[in-house]
């Protein structure tokens, strides 16, 4: 297995040396920066090209959100994991709506972050649940954007808006394949259309546009 690298942002050092460490316990995850501001983002990813950044939310200059919004625009942008001690909704919100592929709490169990990290390294979003069921509660409540997103399903074609369903519902790859009887490639080109056709960087963004549209 590849190692996957992650970049720490996070004004505590004490979390910093705390998370180091954590991480550094697994032979497949290798922390190759930890920095202290959003400001900072940007040198250290052209710098030390992380594959996922964990990323606080409260910092003295550049809030994580924003740096999150300014980092998932590159066309090479690794995945952001928002990992934080606050989840408003107003929070949970905006860092999946600019592009994060995971919301934790920090107090999350290690061996979970490490998991997580993994996870969203590969192309699949991973959510503290307290946070899921929060975002679950934000969307089915939602209604203002109901006609933007159902405009934006029908320039799916008909195969590719049961994969943005499946993906909605949490299913892997593997398991929209056997659901609508198509191989893993197969699947895997659909999300990339999905990305393409709906100007969209990660899975969250489609599961997010998919309940908007209910």
């Amino acid at each position: 297995m590849d190692t996957v690298k992650v970049l720490l942002v996070d004004d505590d050092a004490l979390v910093r040396a705390g998370l180091t460490m954590m991480l550094g316990a697994f032979d497949d995850l290798e922390v190759v920066g930890a920095i202290t501001d959003g400001t900072e983002v940007a040198a250290a990813v052209n710098t030390h090209r992380p594959d996922v950044v964990l990323m606080d939310i409260r910092m003295p200059g550049l809030d994580g959100l924003s740096a999150t919004e300014s980092l998932r625009k590159r066309r090479d942008a690794p995945q952001v994991i928002v990992l934080t001690t606050f989840d408003t909704d107003e929070h949970v919100l905006r860092a999946l709506r600019a592009g994060a592929g995971g919301f934790l709490l920090k107090h999350t169990p290690p061996r979970e972050i490490a998991d997580a990290v993994r996870r969203v390294a590969g192309g699949e979003p991973m959510m503290s649940p307290e946070v899921l069921r929060k975002m679950i509660g934000m969307v089915s409540g939602a209604d203002p954007g109901r006609d933007r997103a159902r405009t934006a399903l029908e320039r799916l074609s008909p195969g590719e808006r049961d994969v943005a369903r499946l993906i909605a519902e949490g299913r892997t790859n593997q398991e929209i394949a056997s659901e609508l009887l198509m191989s893993t490639a197969t699947v895997k080109a659909y999300v990339s259309r999905i990305f393409t056709k709906l100007s969209l960087t990660n899975r969250v963004q489609i599961a997010l546009l998919v309940h908007d549209a209910r």
